[in-house]
């Protein structure tokens, strides 16, 4: 298969952690990320940076009461999702859209378009370029790329921001996670020609080849966890077995919950109540919990601090796993090793969500912004994951829910119905349609 361009946006994990499993693809296999590559201009860095610094500073103001909360709902308003029903035309653009459009017919991003063309082969076929932001897709349209442009989608439902400004003469084809966001995108002009659902591109370290030998190896020895008084499997022996074979007699590792915050640091609290009302349990060896940071320094040591003021430094290292990072590649590298030995993942519905059809439960922590409410819906819908109790009686209700099977059921619920071969299918789109 030819290379790609393969763009994205260093803002949050979102967008990278889409690109990730498709990295191999990539010239060099490089990530060029469309607001922080060698050579920027510095007027298009200056774009990007307040655009990456409103959200961070928004989402971290959010918890503060009453007025964090009504500047959330203000800012979030330009990125608000239109209720689905009743289905109408949707493609007028929005205030957001027109205002991304007007940045780019004055020069953003008319560098970096240059320099990908510039990168092009001497003969043959234009490169495909692969965006998971909207915006460098709209770029590449809008300053003639010329090859064929697709626009990765990580949420289960997008706002009319990430359809193009006349969107029924867009050239752009557009890699979907879900068929809502396939048909959102009907709604909002796109030709159904320039739709593919793929689903969510996953690490092909968590699934394995097309035969998801991998996943289903790690799903056999977290159902031993998930489910330790057997009330899911004496209901679907049979399925599990026709999905996974016979399970093993002991899991290979103890039950594991994994806490993960947002690339803006959000949310970081309930990672310490999780510690605080789980101490007996950890001490006890009961439970395993991993603590996510990223690459976020400061979270790392407001973990540990908090740890050691718990009185559970000695655990750090057994019972308890603090996954840091210096950068994006390595983070997602740790973070999807440690995912093998996951039962339980908590954490905001951000893209993450789409982790759920590994087969790993998702707690859902409260969303941030209109794209998560939708992304939570879908995970409830779907039956893929299950809304958080309050994290002040966690030791109560989590136990519970294992016991009766409930995040058991979320898993294989997950693993049945959810899309696993993202990652495949889309390099199989980007082969042909660019052949």
């Amino acid at each position: 298969m030819k290379k790609i361009h393969l763009v994205s946006v260093n803002m949050g994990y979102g967008h990278q952690r889409a690109a990730y499993p498709l990295k191999n693809l990539a010239i060099e296999e490089k990530i060029v990320n469309a607001n922080d590559y060698p050579g920027i201009p510095e007027r298009d860095r200056e774009i990007w940076e307040t655009t990456r610094k409103g959200y961070e500073l928004i989402s971290k103001f959010k918890k503060i009461p009453l007025v964090g909360e009504l500047g959330f709902f203000i800012f979030d308003q330009f990125q608000k999702i239109l209720s689905f029903y009743p289905k109408r035309d949707l493609s007028k653009p929005n205030s957001q859209l027109k205002q991304t459009f007007s940045l780019i017919k004055r020069g953003w991003g008319k560098y970096l378009i240059k320099k990908l063309i510039a990168l092009q082969p001497a003969a043959g076929k234009s490169l495909p370029l692969i965006s998971t932001f909207f915006a460098p897709a709209f770029m590449a349209e809008y300053f003639n790329y010329p090859g064929q442009i697709f626009c990765l989608i990580c949420d289960a439902d997008i706002s009319r921001t990430w359809a193009p400004l006349n969107s029924k003469t867009s050239r752009i084809k557009y890699l979907v996670p879900t068929e809502r966001v396939a048909e959102r995108l009907k709604l909002y002009g796109v030709k159904e020609q320039n739709i593919f659902l793929t689903g969510f591109p996953l690490p092909l370290e968590n699934t394995g080849s097309e035969n998801l030998e991998i996943l289903k190896n790690d799903l056999k020895y977290r159902f031993l966890n998930l489910d330790p008084q057997k009330r899911f499997f004496q209901y679907y022996q049979p399925l599990m077995k026709k999905y996974l074979g016979n399970l093993p007699q002991k899991s290979n590792h103890s039950l594991t919950l994994m806490f993960a915050v947002g690339g803006a640091g959000a949310q970081k609290e309930i990672g310490i109540k999780i510690l605080k009302r789980l101490k007996l349990n950890l001490k006890k060896e009961r439970i395993k919990i991993i603590l996510s940071a990223g690459i976020k320094e400061k979270v790392k040591e407001y973990f540990l601090k908090n740890i050691k003021n718990l009185g559970l430094k000695n655990h750090l290292g057994k019972e308890i796993e603090i996954l840091f990072e210096e950068d994006r590649e390595s983070y997602f590298q740790s973070f999807n090793q440690a995912l093998r030995q996951t039962d339980i993942l908590w954490t905001k519905p951000s893209e993450l969500s789409f982790y759920s059809v590994l087969g790993i439960p998702i707690i859902i922590a409260p969303p941030i912004g209109s794209q998560e409410e939708f992304n939570k819906r879908w995970l409830l819908k779907s039956g893929f994951g299950l809304g958080q109790e309050n994290p002040d009686y966690v030791d109560q209700w989590l136990f519970d829910w294992l016991e009766k099977g409930y995040l058991a059921e979320a898993a294989m619920q997950g693993f049945i119905e959810g899309e696993k071969l993202g990652t495949y299918k889309i390099k199989k789109i980007i082969s042909k349609c660019s052949g």
